[in-house]
């Protein structure tokens, strides 16, 4: 095989194993973790995926802007509520199966109204008419709590009608493999619009509109379409969110905290990548769940991580394994040089602790005085009262940073080479 060939034929053997991985993973993971708060995680992964897939549609494949996505997984996710109450009081019977297509469907009418709108513009104004409507909705919300239900939300169950082969999705294990199932085929049918020439013309939408226009497309429908198969599949995410909680609120639905949440994380994990949005969302739940039980400033970190990446990372963190896969490959420099970037690396990890210590001892500090002056920081007790642990803290920091630039810098210049 020539080089040209194998060059070619390399991009296919990787989406090969992105998809095999995609498909065998959700079989493994419970039972790997097998605790319920495990499998609900991995119940919130999978319809997230679904919801930044289709919000990385507008951003990373149309070049749209939006502040106001979480309305559409938010009329999906109350238009699947409503489906399944009528259902449990003897109304028409909709399988729960089918119970996220008539949110995708719900989606969809709604960022075609609204999207007629919002498209007609591009750029900033696009942005603005999307903060706009997302509040919109966040108002009209509690002006009709008949169908929002108000402060409280809207509850509901999932265990109606008769069983599907013996399955009732009353167990959290049903409800999972639902929503795999519903993940994986929306993820397909995402990656497949991007082959398509419609998905071809949006990229170059994006690029230059003006082109477009002279070659005899409307960019303002192209666009609109677009934001109609976002919403779609943000519905399905939507009502997949709500078969898993049984329970939906318009604060959480329609706020401007849960948009931002899907511009943050898909723009973390990769808008350049289809699966960046995917490598998003996991850290969604991870950071939502997971990181802010065991810190008190997470959302300092999350701030911190989020400038970082865009000052020195914008194409996420899919960009950073790639550029790490092709320093890997690069094996006549790894060999020469790998001393001094295993101490770069040492040296980073020290500064970064360091500052974590310190950031936790402040916030303990401040906010958490009256349980003591001490605190647990990765199985070591930190003493706020001890200037000791203060400077000790502060010493790493600062050396360790220290460190990884002069390593850095040394690292680069040809003395290197000569190891």
């Amino acid at each position: 095989m020539t080089t040209t060939t194998a060059q070619t034929m390399r991009p296919r053997w990787v989406m090969g194993m992105l998809w095999a991985l995609l498909i065998l993973l959700p079989l493994v993971l419970p039972f790997v973790w097998r605790s319920s708060l495990a499998l609900s995680m991995f119940s919130q992964m999978g319809y997230l995926i679904i919801i930044c897939l289709s919000y990385n549609i507008l951003l990373g494949q149309g070049g749209m802007l939006s502040f106001g996505h979480a309305v559409y997984s938010g009329v999906g996710a109350f238009m699947a509520v409503h489906v399944m109450n009528t259902a449990s009081q003897g109304g028409w019977l909709v399988p729960l199966v089918l119970v996220p297509l008539v949110g995708g469907a719900a989606g969809l009418v709604c960022s075609a109204l609204l999207g007629f709108a919002a498209t007609r513009k591009s750029a900033t104004v696009f942005s603005m008419i999307t903060l706009g409507l997302g509040e919109l909705m966040a108002a009209v919300a509690l002006m009709f709590p008949q169908w929002f239900g108000g402060e409280s939300g809207i509850s509901t169950n999932r265990v109606y009608g008769p069983a599907w082969g013996g399955i009732t999705f009353g167990s959290a294990i049903e409800v999972y493999y639902l929503i795999a199932v519903y993940g994986l085929l929306c993820a397909l049918a995402m990656w497949a619009l991007t082959q398509t020439p419609l998905g071809r013309v949006l990229n170059a939408v994006r690029d230059n509109p003006e082109r477009v226009a002279f070659i005899g497309y409307n960019p303002q429908r192209v666009r609109h379409i677009a934001f109609m198969m976002a919403g779609f599949f943000a519905g399905v995410g939507g009502a997949l969110a709500a078969i898993h909680l049984e329970m939906v609120t318009a604060a959480d639905s329609f706020s401007m905290v849960r948009s931002g949440h899907y511009l943050l994380f898909t723009f973390l994990g990769g808008a350049a990548f289809f699966a960046g949005p995917i490598l998003g969302a996991v850290l969604m739940v991870l950071t939502l769940v997971w990181w802010s039980e065991i810190s008190a400033a997470w959302l300092l970190y999350l701030g911190l991580v989020f400038i970082g990446m865009v000052m020195y990372a914008p194409g996420g963190l899919v960009s950073v394994l790639v550029a790490g896969w092709h320093w890997l490959g690069a094996l006549r420099q790894w060999r020469l040089c790998w001393r001094w970037y295993l101490l770069q690396a040492l040296a980073t990890v020290s500064a970064v602790l360091g500052a974590c210590a310190l950031v936790e001892m402040a916030y303990h500090w401040q906010q958490q005085a009256t349980l003591g002056p001490e605190l647990g920081f990765l199985g070591v007790a930190l003493h706020t009262n001890l200037f000791l642990h203060w400077g000790g803290a502060a010493v790493l920091c600062l050396g360790g940073g220290c460190a990884s630039i002069m390593l850095q810098r040394f690292a680069n210049t040809k003395a290197c080479s000569s190891l």
